[in-house]
C-alpha cells in the first residue's frame, strides 16, 4: 500500500503543476494541443492498456492459453483501422470531441445529442469494467473479502480519480497516463525477464511448464475456449470483430488525437502507441503462459478475482510481497489512469455537446462556465461508475470490455466512417447508425448469455445467476450489431428526403485532408 501511496502523491503533485496552465477550454479539453507525437504516444498506450489488458488477458491466457491470446491480438491489431481510417482525419476536422466531426455537416442538435449519448455509454460500460477490476485487486492485496471492504476501496479510487480529473484537466490526465504507462511496461518487462529467467531463457520450456500444471496440452492449441460447439466459433469472430474495430470507435481514444498541435503528430503518436502495446502485449504471453507454469490454473481459478489474479499471483511467486505489492500498485495505478481518461471524455462530451451546444445553441458567452459544467459532470461520473464499480465487483474484466467495444464499434464507427468518406450521408443516416448500433448492441447484450442463463460452473458464468431468459445465443453481439449499424446508416440515409450539405462536405474533405482551418495549438 505504501507504494501506491507513494505513486498517488507523485501524481496528485504532477497533476497540480499541470494545472497552473489550464486556463481555458482547449487547455482543459485537449491539453492545449501541445504534446508531442511520442508523449501522445506514450499517453495513449497508457490510456489504452487497461485493467483488461494487464490483468485479464494474462489471465485468459493462464487459463485459456491460445485463446486467451486472441484479445491481444484484436487489440493490437484495432490500430491498424484507428491510424489508416481515422487519427489524421478526426484530428483536422474535430474540435474537442466526437460529435465536433459527426455534426460537421449534419443538423447540430441531433447528431451532437446521439454522439454525446453513445459516448456517455461507452464510456459507462468501460468504467463498470475498470471499477470492477479495482475491487478484484484490493480482495487479493489486503485479503478484504468481504463486499463492503471492497466497496470502500473502490470508493477510494472514484474519488481519486475525480480530483485528478477537476484539478488538472486532459493536460493532469496526460501526464498520469505517461507516468503509469512508463510504469506498466517496465513492471511487465521484468516480470517477464524474470520468468524466462526461472526457465533458462526457453521460451517452449515455459510452454512445457503451462502444459504441465495443465495437464493438457490444450492451453497451446486453438479452441480450448472458442471451438467447442459451432455457436463458440462464432462467438469468437463476433469478439473478434468488435475488438478490431471497436478501438477506432472508443470516444476516450479518439479525444486524444486532438491533444497534439498537427495531423503529423496524430499519426506519429499511433505509431509510438503501436509500438509500446504490440511489445507490451508480447509480454502479456510469457505472463500468461509463465503464470500457468508457476502458479497452476486451479490456484488462480481458486483466488478470490478469479482470472484477474493471475498476475498478481504471478508477481508473489516470483519476489513474494515486494512484487506483489510492486505489481498491485502498478495496476491500481492503471486503473486510476484509464478511469480519469474516461471521465474526462465523458465530462467533456456533456458540456461540449450537451449543454454548449445543444442547452445553449453555441452561446456560451464565457468559456469557462463551459469547463465548470465538464466539472460538475465528472463529478456525477465519478459517482456513478463508483455505484456502478460495486455493482460489477468480480465479473471478468476483459469480458465487460469486449462489450464495451462492441457497443463502440456499433454505435460510433459505422458513423465516423460514413461521415468522412460518403458524401451523401446525412442527419437521418448518421441518427439511424447512432442509435440503431447502440440500441442493437445493448438489447443483444442483455439477453445473451453473458447476462443469464450460462451455468455458475462455467469459465465465465453469467452476470445473475439462477435465472436464463437469454435467446441470443453469442456472448458478443458485435457479429449481428456492427453490420446492422452500417447497413442502418445507409437505410436513414436513402429514405431521408432531404440531401446532404454538398458544399460542408466539400470543406470537411478539404479540411480533413489537408488539415486547413483545423485547430491549432494554444502556445503558453
Amino acid at each position: 500500500m505504501a507504494i501506491f501511496g507513494v505513486f498517488v502523491a507523485i501524481t496528485l503533485v504532477v497533476v497540480f503543476r499541470a494545472s497552473r496552465n489550464t486556463k481555458t477550454a482547449a487547455d482543459y479539453y485537449a491539453g492545449g494541443r501541445s504534446f508531442t507525437g511520442p508523449q501522445n504516444g506514450v499517453a495513449i498506450s497508457g490510456d489504452y492498456l487497461s485493467a483488461a489488458s494487464f490483468l485479464g488477458i494474462a489471465g485468459a491466457i493462464a487459463l485459456n492459453g491460445y485463446d486467451g491470446f486472441l484479445y491481444s491480438i484484436g487489440f493490437l491489431v484495432a490500430w491498424l483501422v484507428a491510424l489508416l481510417l481515422v487519427a489524421e482525419l478526426l484530428r483536422n476536422t474535430g474540435k474537442y470531441t466526437m460529435g465536433d466531426v459527426l455534426a460537421f455537416r449534419m443538423r447540430q442538435r441531433p447528431v451532437r445529442a446521439a454522439a454525446a449519448t453513445s459516448t456517455l455509454v461507452v464510456s459507462f460500460f468501460y468504467l463498470l469494467a475498470q471499477m470492477a477490476g479495482a475491487g478484484g485487486l484490493v480482495a487479493l492485496l489486503l485479503g478484504i473479502t468481504s463486499k463492503t471492504g471492497q466497496a470502500v476501496v473502490i470508493t477510494l479510487v472514484g474519488v481519486i480519480m475525480i480530483v485528478y480529473v477537476l484539478v488538472g484537466g486532459m493536460k493532469g490526465t496526460t501526464w498520469v497516463q505517461i507516468i503509469k504507462a512508463a510504469l506498466l511496461i517496465t513492471g511487465a518487462l521484468a516480470m517477464s525477464i524474470w520468468v524466462l529467467a526461472k526457465f533458462g531463457f526457453n521460451f517452449s520450456a515455459v510452454l512445457g511448464g503451462a502444459v504441465d500444471a495443465a495437464n493438457t496440452e490444450a492451453v497451446l492449441n486453438p479452441g480450448a475456449q472458442y471451438g467447442k460447439t459451432e455457436t463458440s466459433k462464432l462467438d469468437f469472430v463476433s469478439l473478434g470483430l468488435a475488438l478490431v474495430l471497436g478501438t477506432a470507435g472508443l470516444p476516450h481514444i479518439l479525444m486524444r488525437f486532438y491533444t497534439v498541435p498537427t495531423a503529423k503528430e496524430a499519426r506519429r503518436s499511433v505509431v509510438w502507441a503501436i509500438w509500446l502495446i504490440g511489445i507490451f502485449y508480447l509480454f502479456t504471453l510469457v505472463l500468461g503462459y509463465g503464470a500457468g507454469a508457476l502458479v497452476g490454473p486451479e490456484a488462480i481459478k481458486a483466488a478470490p478475482g478469479k482470472a484477474n489474479s493471475a498476475a498478481p499471483l504471478l508477481a508473489e511467486a516470483l519476489g513474494g510481497p515486494v512484487l506483489l505489492g510492486l505489481i498491485a500498485a502498478v495496476a491500481f495505478a492503471t486503473i486510476l489512469a484509464v478511469v480519469a481518461g474516461l471521465t474526462i471524455t465523458a465530462s467533456a462530451s456533456f458540456a461540449h455537446d450537451i449543454y454548449a451546444n445543444i442547452i445553449k445553441k453555441g452561446q456560451v458567452d464565457d468559456k469557462a462556465q463551459e469547463v465548470r459544467v465538464a466539472r460538475i459532470t465528472a463529478v456525477v461520473i465519478g459517482a456513478v461508475a463508483i455505484v456502478g464499480g460495486i455493482v460489477a465487483n468480480g465479473q471478468n474484466i476483459a469480458f465487460l470490455v469486449a462489450l464495451a467495444f462492441a457497443v463502440a464499434a456499433s454505435a460510433n464507427l459505422p458513423t465516423i466512417v460514413y461521415s468522412l468518406f460518403w458524401k451523401r450521408f446525412n442527419t437521418s443516416g448518421a441518427l439511424w447508425s447512432i442509435y440503431g448500433g447502440l440500441i442493437s448492441s445493448i438489447v443483444l447484450i442483455v439477453f445473451s448469455p453473458a447476462v443469464s442463463g450460462k451455468p455458475a460452473t462455467a469459465a465465465t458464468p453469467s452476470m445473475i445467476k439462477g435465472v436464463d431468459f437469454h435467446w441470443f445465443p453469442l456472448e458478443n453481439p458485435g457479429l449481428v450489431s456492427i453490420p446492422l449499424a452500417f447497413f442502418l446508416g445507409w437505410f436513414g440515409t436513402v429514405i431521408s428526403k432531404r440531401g446532404a450539405d454538398a458544399a460542408k462536405y466539400a470543406e470537411m474533405e478539404v479540411r480533413a485532408l489537408t488539415g486547413a482551418h483545423a485547430e491549432k495549438a494554444t502556445a503558453h
